[in-house]
């Protein structure tokens, strides 16, 4: 069913009309939550299967464990965090819930643990302690473990903490090495010592990394279902020289949790480093209408509506603008803008967001949408990375409309912005910061100008620059950069006739971005430039599949300029989710 809403949301004059009949489908048809003035949670009833039975006389307490157990494994903390003291509320000496509701406090993948969240956590260990007596053995043993994560009578640096905590998952999994959950919970812990830095840039694995996939893949080998450690092993292969490993997981964690955005999602982050585009822009539209509508109804603050719901439309983005697909692309763009909190950007450890409102002029000009561009209002002086976004996206803009001293003027700007010292202070998510964006932007927009006014030996030099800044860029996902400075170079060595130059950058952007098209097509004009006639026949046919839903056209690897009707303000589709949250409400289950 999901699938066939997807396609009418595709049909764009019709989407705006579908997005509200699907609101109005899901919100009639699901009937959950549903409201009870008993219970103080919702209790959900599209979150999968997966149960973990533990020590509680209380039915629906074991369900709302149950349901805060699948949202924990789906990175939404804070909705796992209400499950959990909803499950205590029902059952005072339940200890596993106490448990519950201190991992989730903790350090994450995502995240490093906030110092306003530790007398907490270990106030709610600390009751799981004293309510553990008529629990399981590994119930005690999961417990005594978290003493270690949150003991701050020792010591206040989370980061040693966590590791102690992790040689206890050691331990406790010697003891209990067919639990999946402890095994799980293992890997977790170690994953969360070294956060996105499981892999060398090549895709080589750090030494801990091993230890961490042969884990998850204990688990999977006779538990294949299992939500967490199918999440957990995308995170630790994505990155790997051998990504397609975590295509299994990838195909099954969708439909595991349904209505978990996040796990929704997660398969493009597998899709996208193995040239499925299109599957990642279909799981990425799924994902984000289940979180429109949960957030619609469930109004949850924190860090799910404020970084994982964009993330699942930048990601969009990036998919979409893979496989050639402007419209959408462009849309996702402005839909990751418009859903960003622009009061929280500037808060100090926010200023990623910053990254999300500035999405579609990165987006925009890949598109070669130069008048819309234009069109932009410049933001606050005091943005400095978005000013400096901005400045790039007009240069490149009066670049393209054959304004150079205009576009020469932006580039001054940008040049200035990029080497204020506090730009290496605005990191996202703190794997790159933004003045490594900024040097890659004014070298590729030097390179136009240059490469305008008939210096293309210049622009070369540049683009070459930008491309290795490009590669130094730490993994995430989508690449924080992730419009590939090869597809430009690639078309330069082409216009002056270094075929076999541009055919080596091509394949080198396949190894990073397979089976993308932008360098398909350019690899298969150099090929045919150098008579190689079979191998271009072969990349053809590679092309075509991959441009197969593609609404623009290529001149080698860059967009032959197209004016898109309903993009941006203009697209019926976007409004509707922002409107959303006035229009339906959080209800409580019933018993």
């Amino acid at each position: 069913m999901m699938k066939a809403i997807i396609r009418l949301l595709q049909s764009a004059p019709l989407r705006a009309i579908l997005l509200l009949v699907v609101l109005i489908w899901w919100l009639s048809g699901c009937q959950s939550p549903s409201t009870s003035s008993q219970l103080q949670a919702p209790l959900f009833d599209n979150l999968g299967d997966y149960t973990l039975e533990v020590t509680t006389d209380s039915e629906l307490a074991q369900r709302f464990f149950n349901q805060g157990l699948n949202l924990a494994y789906g990175f939404n903390h804070e909705e796992a965090a209400r499950s959990f003291r909803e499950a205590i509320r029902l059952d005072s000496t339940f200890a596993m819930a106490y448990w519950g509701a201190a991992h989730v406090l903790g350090t994450n993948y995502n995240a490093a643990m906030e110092d306003d969240l530790k007398a907490q956590a270990q106030r709610f260990t600390q009751q799981a302690v004293s309510h553990m007596h008529n629990a399981s053995e590994w119930e005690q043993g999961l417990i005594k473990a978290f003493t270690f994560r949150y003991n701050y009578d020792k010591t206040n640096d989370q980061s040693v903490l966590d590791k102690n905590f992790a040689n206890q998952m050691e331990k406790l999994h010697r003891r209990f090495p067919d639990s999946d959950d402890i095994t799980v919970l293992y890997a977790e812990s170690l994953m969360n010592l070294h956060p996105w830095d499981l892999y060398t840039k090549r895709g080589i694995a750090k030494p801990w990394t091993p230890k961490i996939v042969h884990l998850l893949e204990s688990v999977m080998e006779h538990n294949p279902e299992h939500p967490g450690a199918n999440h957990l092993y995308i995170h630790a292969v994505e990155a790997s020289d051998h990504p397609e490993r975590g295509l299994a997981s990838a195909d099954r964690l969708g439909e595991l949790v349904p209505g978990a955005g996040h796990l929704v999602h997660m398969p493009s982050h597998i899709y996208i480093r193995t040239g499925h585009y299109h599957k990642g822009s279909e799981v990425n539209e799924r994902a984000t209408v289940v979180d429109s509508l949960y957030l619609a109804e469930c109004q949850l603050q924190g860090m799910y509506p404020l970084a994982l719901y964009p993330h699942n439309v930048h990601f969009l983005a990036a998919t979409a603008a893979l496989e050639g697909r402007g419209e959408l692309s462009i849309n996702a763009a402005f839909r990751t803008a418009m859903h960003t909190d622009t009061v929280m950007m500037r808060e100090p450890g926010w200023e990623t967001l910053q990254h999300f409102i500035m999405i579609p002029h990165y987006i925009l000009v890949k598109f070669a949408q130069w008048d819309y561009i234009l069109s932009l209002r410049q933001p606050d002086e005091e943005l400095i990375y978005p000013l400096g976004v901005w400045h790039y996206a007009r240069g490149m803009a009066f670049a393209g409309k054959n304004q150079l001293k205009k576009a020469q003027a932006e580039l001054v700007a940008v040049k200035e912005l990029a080497v204020k010292p506090e730009m290496k202070d605005i990191t996202i998510w703190e794997l790159n910061s933004v003045d490594q964006l900024l040097a890659i932007a004014w070298r590729v927009l030097e390179a136009e100008v240059n490469r305008k006014q008939g210096d293309r030996a210049s622009a070369i030099a540049l683009l070459r620059e930008a491309v290795e800044i490009e590669d130094q860029l730490n993994y995430n996902e989508p690449p924080d950069w992730f419009f590939s400075v090869r597809h430009t170079l690639g078309a330069v060595l082409l216009e002056i006739g270094k075929f076999a130059e541009a055919e080596a950058i091509y394949k080198e952007d396949l190894f990073f971005i397979p089976e993308n098209g932008w360098a398909l097509n350019g690899l298969h004009r150099s090929l045919i430039a150098q008579h190689k006639i079979q191998e271009a026949a072969e990349v053809k046919k590679r092309f075509e599949k991959a441009w197969q839903y593609a609404d623009i056209e290529l001149i080698s690897s860059e967009v032959k300029p197209l004016a898109y009707q309903h993009i941006g303000s203009n697209s019926p589709f976007g409004s509707y989710l922002a409107q959303a949250p006035n229009i339906v409400w959080c209800g409580l289950a019933k018993k």
